[in-house]
Order: structure tokens, then C-alpha cells, then sequence
């Protein structure tokens, strides 16, 4: 008789690091069987956190004969470290569906590694951790609109998502949601600091600015209005956001900003090109 759990597909995952925990979390919230996963992870504390935290998940030093043939493998690893990860676990993971979560590296390095051509990329971001993440997605030709699902599927688990047409496309996803987290946590330390020095506790400013960004967004996200629009109705001439914008505007923020997802973008594509050979 065939396991209940059998319908769902199984699922290997290579490194075991915050994003596939994240990734493992939202499955498990979402009703995945523990049994029906799998995880390749060489460092000893990293798998012995998720021995805890995922009660009953397989989890391996290497790859192995005893590795199960899975149907989706997600590769949640460090750029530089793929091609070695891909070398060592290629010859035991049979022909699944490859999801890579790795910033940079190009389907073209995966598909020559693995000698596949199944390949969809996505660059997710760390709200992933918290159900609210943002995920970008390309698929190579060779993607079914099965494959697709299944790879919805799996990152729906986390938040969101968008595909994208180009693997070009997926370097600016990177640069502006990959990394935007990071961007946002920045501001955040600049509007604590700032409230601080005017005289406000640190954790009152730092609630005020959190709950600031948190309903910001919100009111854009179910709005559905531009955020110019949004920004000129709390923008009357003269007050005291007036003057905050027309001090961001002389000081050229909105350009800075601009240079700084450029060079966000510029490094996602370093990155394929220095560990992708």
C-alpha cells in the first residue's frame, strides 16, 4: 500500500543554513512530511540544530549511497562553495527538478555541474524567516509548467514571489530585494540614532521608527496607489515633512540610492562570473 506521505514530493536540500531552515519551516507549517525531506549539511552544530528544531528530518554529513533519489533538490549554499557542493552530491541525486537559492551563480555553471538542464533560480530574502519573505525566480527552457508549480510551491511556503524573464533580471531582483532587508535595517539604525540625539529614548525611537516602516508598507501593499502618491498626501507644503523631503531632495538621497543598488547589481553578477568557472 502506498504511504499517505508519499504524494508529497521528496525534497533534498544542500547546506542547512538560515534559508533552508526557512524553507524547511515554511513546508512543515504548511503541512510537508518531516519524512519526506532531507538535508546535506557538513558542519556537526548546524545539523544538530536542526535535529532539534525538525524532529525526525534526515540529515546528512555528505552525500551518499544512502542518500533517497529526490524529486526537487534546493542547493541553499554559499556561492563559492557550489561547484564543490555540486561535484560531491551529482552522481547520488538521480534527475530531480534543481532550485538554487545561491546569489550569483548562473544556471549555465549549474546545468554544465550537474548535467542538468531542470534548473530554476531564485534569490529569496531573510523575512523568509518570518513567512514574509520576497522571491525572485528565472527558469532555464528546459522547466515544465509542472516543474514550475512545484517550485511555486515550495517558495509560497516563504512569502511571495515574482518571475523574472532573464537571469539579468534576477541580479536586480538581488540588488533590490535580495539585499533590500539590509537597506531597510539600515534606515532603521539611522531613524533610532536620529531620534536619540533629539532626545527620545533609544527603545522609543527605535518602536517608533519599526512600527513606522511596518505601517508605511502595509498602507503601500494594500493601497494600491503609487508611493509618490502616498508620499505627497502626508507631504503638505511647508510643514515638517515638506521640509524632511526637500532636505533628502537637495542632499540627491534618491540618486545615491540608485548608485548603491547599481553597485548591489554589479557585484550579484561578479559573483557568477568569479565562482561560476
Amino acid at each position: 500500500m502506498t504511504s499517505p506521505t508519499s504524494r508529497f514530493p521528496l525534497i533534498t536540500f544542500v547546506g542547512g543554513g538560515n534559508m533552508a531552515s526557512a524553507i524547511l519551516g515554511g513546508l512543515v507549517r504548511q503541512g510537508h512530511p518531516v519524512d519526506r525531506m532531507q538535508v546535506i549539511e557538513p558542519w556537526d552544530e548546524q545539523r544538530a540544530r536542526l535535529a532539534q528544531q525538525f524532529p525526525g528530518l534526515t540529515l546528512l554529513a555528505a552525500a551518499g549511497p544512502e542518500l533517497a533519489t529526490p524529486d526537487l533538490v534546493i542547493w541553499a549554499i554559499k556561492p563559492q562553495t557550489f561547484r564543490e557542493a555540486a561535484a560531491a552530491a551529482a552522481d547520488f541525486l538521480g534527475h530531480p527538478l534543481h532550485l538554487s537559492v545561491a546569489a550569483g551563480i548562473t544556471s549555465d555553471s549549474i546545468a554544465r555541474w550537474l548535467g542538468s538542464e531542470r534548473i530554476v533560480r531564485a534569490m529569496p530574502n531573510t523575512p523568509a524567516l518570518v513567512g514574509l519573505g520576497m522571491t525572485g525566480l528565472v527558469a532555464r527552457t528546459a522547466v515544465t509548467p509542472e516543474d514550475r508549480t512545484l517550485a511555486e510551491s515550495v517558495i509560497r511556503t516563504t512569502g511571495e514571489l515574482v518571475w523574472v524573464s532573464t537571469e539579468a533580471d534576477l541580479d536586480a531582483v538581488t540588488a533590490l530585494s535580495g539585499s533590500g532587508p539590509a537597506y531597510v535595517f539600515y534606515f532603521l539604525e539611522a531613524m533610532r540614532d536620529a531620534g536619540t540625539r533629539m532626545g527620545l529614548p533609544p527603545e522609543v525611537a527605535y518602536q517608533l521608527a519599526v512600527g513606522t516602516f511596518v505601517g508605511a508598507a502595509t498602507l503601500a501593499q494594500r493601497s494600491g496607489e503609487p508611493p509618490q502618491v502616498l508620499r505627497e498626501r502626508v507631504t503638505s507644503k511647508g510643514g515638517t515633512t515638506h521640509a524632511a523631503i526637500t532636505s533628502m531632495d537637495a542632499a540627491d538621497i534618491k540618486g545615491l540610492f540608485e548608485t548603491a543598488l547599481k553597485a548591489a547589481q554589479t557585484r550579484a553578477a561578479e559573483l557568477g562570473q568569479a565562482f561560476g568557472a
